[in-house]
């Protein structure tokens, strides 16, 4: 369990890890803040060096909050949804048949079956942003594995509410969040990119970003290409 420690109106977690150097990170949507540090150094150690950073975190803070979201989904006629960073508008089709999700024109056609509520259509779309996401994955891992020569034993899909990806570098695997399939495509590869970079280098440390600079120049404006884009509206919790 990690240790919480309070600078002003600021909470920051603080987790021990078998490591040499402080890493430092805010997390969306609203700004948690996490500190993953060695397991010996001292808490005020820890805290003298999160002081330190405080600009940085109101900063980091501030973009997060000012993210724009998207509207609440009603999952009805004319919405607007996105694949791959392209909008379509909802189509509903009700017809005696299993669940169906088409693109077509600018429209995202959903086939249900007469008095589908408002929680089965959106499971039905969940899935089918899941089934998206295992689709375009593996040509992108493939591709990334002969470039950093580096191997992915497994890919996980699944709904993640505080992160776009995640990676177990001691079980060769990576984690990616099912909203990344309305994202542009870039923003995909810059994601599964920065999980492989994690099977290498686990931190977020000095070397980290040295394999990003290496592997892919441009992954800082991919960056921030998914942090401007709008974020679902939900309640978030950790």
């Amino acid at each position: 369990m990690p240790t919480r420690i309070q600078l002003g109106d600021i909470a920051l977690d603080v987790v021990r890890k078998d490591i040499k150097n402080v890493h430092l990170s805010v997390h969306p949507p609203t700004g948690r803040v996490r500190i993953a540090a060695p397991r010996r150094m001292s808490l005020n150690t820890v805290r003298v060096f999160a002081i330190a950073k405080l600009p940085w975190i109101k900063r980091q803070q501030r973009k997060l909050r000012e993210q724009e979201r998207e509207s609440p989904r009603e999952y009805i006629a004319r919405e607007s949804h996105y694949v791959w960073g392209r909008r379509y508008l909802l189509k509903i089709i009700e017809a005696d048949q299993h669940p169906l999700v088409e693109l077509s024109h600018g429209r995202m056609i959903l086939r249900v079956r007469a008095g589908t509520n408002t929680a089965k259509r959106q499971a039905i779309l969940e899935e089918w942003y899941r089934e998206q996401l295992r689709d375009a994955v593996p040509p992108l891992v493939e591709k990334w594995e002969r470039l950093m020569d580096v191997g992915v034993r497994r890919f996980f899909v699944q709904r993640m509410k505080t992160k776009w990806g995640s990676c177990n570098h001691r079980a060769g695997s990576i984690r990616l969040n099912t909203d990344l399939a309305r994202k542009p495509m870039e923003c995909l590869e810059y994601i599964v990119v920065h999980e492989m970079a994690h099977l290498i280098e686990p931190t977020h440390s000095a070397r980290f970003v040295a394999l990003m600079d290496q592997f892919m120049p441009k992954w800082q404006s991919y960056r921030e290409v998914l942090n401007r884009l709008p974020v679902r509206h939900e309640s978030w919790d950790y």
